[in-house]
Formats: C-alpha cells, sequence, structure tokens
C-alpha cells in the first residue's frame, strides 16, 4: 500500500526536486545580456578563421604554398594556385575554408609560414544553410559580419 502511495503522490519527483533546489541559491546566479552586451573572450580563444592582407598594397598575405592544408587534420582547406609567367611566383586564385567540419585546432595557423591565416577571437558563426559554413576568399578576407542589434 505504502508503494502504491508513493507512486500516486509522485514522491520521488518531489524529493528529487527537492535536492536541485536545495542547491541552487539564487545569489550565484549571473545572466549575460548577450546580444545587447558581448561577452569577455578569453584571450587564446580560437574562433574565426581570418586571411589577412597586407595594408600597405591591400593584397592577401598568403603565398600558396599549400602548407595550411596538409597541416589541416580535418582536410577542410582548399588552395588553389597559378604561377604567374612574369615573376615566377604562384598567385593565389582560390582559397576556401569549410567552417563546419573545423576542430579550431589552430594546425594551420601554425604551418603558415608568412602568417597569413590566423583564428580570431569572433565566435559568432551561425549561418541558415550548409553553404553559408563554407567560406571563399573574400569572406576569409572581410571576416564574419555579426548582426549589430539597436540595444
Amino acid at each position: 500500500m505504502r508503494k502504491l502511495l508513493r507512486k500516486i503522490f509522485l514522491i520521488d519527483l518531489i524529493e528529487g526536486l527537492w535536492v536541485t533546489f536545495r542547491y541552487q541559491q539564487p545569489k550565484y546566479i549571473y545572466t549575460e545580456q548577450y546580444p545587447a552586451q558581448r561577452p569577455k573572450i578569453a584571450e587564446r580563444f580560437r574562433g574565426a578563421p581570418r586571411l589577412n592582407i597586407n595594408p600597405e598594397t591591400g593584397e592577401t598575405l598568403c603565398i600558396a604554398c599549400n602548407l595550411c592544408a596538409l597541416a589541416c587534420p580535418e582536410n577542410l582547406i582548399v588552395v588553389g594556385s597559378e604561377r604567374d609567367e612574369k615573376t615566377r611566383r604562384k598567385v593565389l586564385t582560390t582559397f576556401t575554408y569549410d567552417i563546419s567540419r573545423c576542430m579550431f585546432c589552430g594546425l594551420c595557423e601554425d604551418a603558415c609560414p608568412v602568417d597569413a591565416l590566423e583564428l580570431t577571437q569572433d565566435f559568432e558563426l551561425a549561418s541558415y544553410s550548409r553553404e553559408g559554413a563554407i567560406w571563399d576568399r573574400q569572406m576569409l578576407e572581410e571576416g564574419p559580419r555579426p548582426t549589430k542589434y539597436p540595444w
């Protein structure tokens, strides 16, 4: 009879909720007002990738050596280049980076000999489609554009 009354009055559920509420103190609850106030990010946080450009010439720093693509364990970086006949150097034509598969390990950043590729502190990488997660050269040079709210 006692087991039946415990099931009817949900005594086990009430005891479990009591344990939860006993350890929850409202004075320790902290809420960030996220869109209005940007959170502080750790200094060593690795977020969205960026392809750096030379501020003097406006050209990309990438020399199309393909070391970042070779260092990436997920094989998500594709570097396209062609050789310039006049200067005998490689010229970057395409650069794609698949954010959806990236684990933000930073190996591509470490492998770059000219610091052309870096992982920034931008963390808003959401998109409405899978195609939005594949960044091309232009998107990598501009960086993500998070929505600015009027608050």
